[in-house]
């Protein structure tokens, strides 16, 4: 797999401020981009007034958030102080997924870092703008909390971006406090948060086992679907690592469809994963998804609730793979129209938001 420039994100992109290094060192190379670019930061931001979902109170628990986890993120990475404490591999495996799901994670997973995994540059703040990442850890500890179904099926209203952020800061808290471990044993480790990637959580979770990609782009897990929020810990402290597991993720998608249906920018493909000229289909046209989610001030979610997988089917859970298994796809499909019909939707907040 190529490895990515995370200037090239969107993120990163919709963050170059006009006459800034970044803005003109960007566009210059791409001037192809800079007409799209530009019309969305001329749009409110997410959760800002002039959005859909705007309200004066409510936006503001989003935003609180993601200062807060601004506020944190100089503390991803620090000096080792302490000797090494000498430990084996297994052990020290089972204790950091232990406590990581002290902390709060459903999921643990462990990889090996190779380079597809991480950015070749750095994108999303002007302090670090172009910067090459070198990262030489050899291990990934990766973890996923769980969304709260009901906020996220109220998808894409102010109580989903509400949970996201505050899932957000779920998995850097946990990523902070599994990182300063590390350290404290004497071995060097970085937290991988919001606004502060060197790597992609979401190749990673793949690859350590946590669940598959899907047609929407999002790491898929068997219980927990598309609603988990992935955080990163890398370091060179030795790992037992986690295989990648296959639960015939790729036959359920290429029937059920449900994410790009609902997609209300039209962002991701109805064809199967790979075209007969070997095109790779499933990825997200980021220009028409982020432009909607500047519209509606959130960072939408639809793709997530839509997703048979994110809501606790019988068929689901009760099954160990759909991999050539058009009957129990099948099944799970009809499941979920009986539920739901064809978009699962929870009008209004929950009452603490009213």
């Amino acid at each position: 797999m190529k490895r990515i420039d995370e200037r090239d994100t969107m993120f990163a992109r919709a963050n170059y401020k006009k006459g800034s290094t970044a803005y003109n060192d960007y566009y210059s190379k791409y001037p192809e981009k800079k007409e799209i670019d530009d019309s969305l930061k001329s749009r409110p931001n997410l959760c800002e007034e002039g959005t859909m979902t705007y309200n004066e109170i409510n936006s503001k628990m989003a935003t609180s958030a993601f200062e807060f986890l601004s506020d944190i993120a100089h503390l991803s990475e620090k000096e080792i102080v302490n000797p090494k404490v000498d430990i084996d591999s297994k052990t020290i495996t089972k204790r950091l997924k232990g406590l990581a799901k002290q902390y709060g994670a459903c999921v643990v997973g462990v990889t090996k870092l190779n380079e597809s995994h991480i950015y070749t540059n750095r994108g999303r703040l002007e302090e670090t703008y172009g910067d090459e990442v070198n990262l030489n850890h050899k291990y990934a500890i990766v973890f996923g909390c769980e969304m709260d179904k009901e906020m996220i099926n109220r998808s894409p209203m102010i109580a989903e971006i509400v949970e996201t952020t505050k899932c957000y800061v779920d998995v850097s808290i946990t990523g902070m406090i599994l990182s300063y471990f590390i350290r404290s044993l004497g071995y060097d480790a970085r937290n991988n948060m919001n606004a502060n990637y060197l790597v992609m959580p979401v190749f990673l979770a793949r690859d350590a086992g946590l669940g598959e990609i899907g047609r929407n782009t999002i790491l898929t897990n068997k219980n927990y679907g598309s609603r988990l929020r992935l955080g990163v810990v890398t370091t060179d402290l030795d790992l037992e690592i986690d295989e990648p597991v296959d639960f015939g993720l790729e036959d359920f998608c290429n029937v059920c469809k449900k994410c790009s249906f609902n997609c209300p920018s039209h962002s991701l493909s109805n064809d199967s994963k790979v075209s007969e000229d070997g095109r790779y289909n499933w990825v997200i046209d980021q220009e028409s998804c982020y432009t909607k989610w500047r519209y509606l001030g959130t960072d939408c979610g639809m793709c997530i609730s839509a997703c048979p997988f994110s809501q606790d089917l019988d068929t689901i859970k009760n099954a160990t793979s759909f991999k050539n298994n058009p009957k129990l796809i099948d099944e799970a499909l009809k499941e979920f129209r009986k539920k739901f019909g064809s978009r699962v939707f929870v009008p209004g907040n929950p009452p603490w938001l009213r």
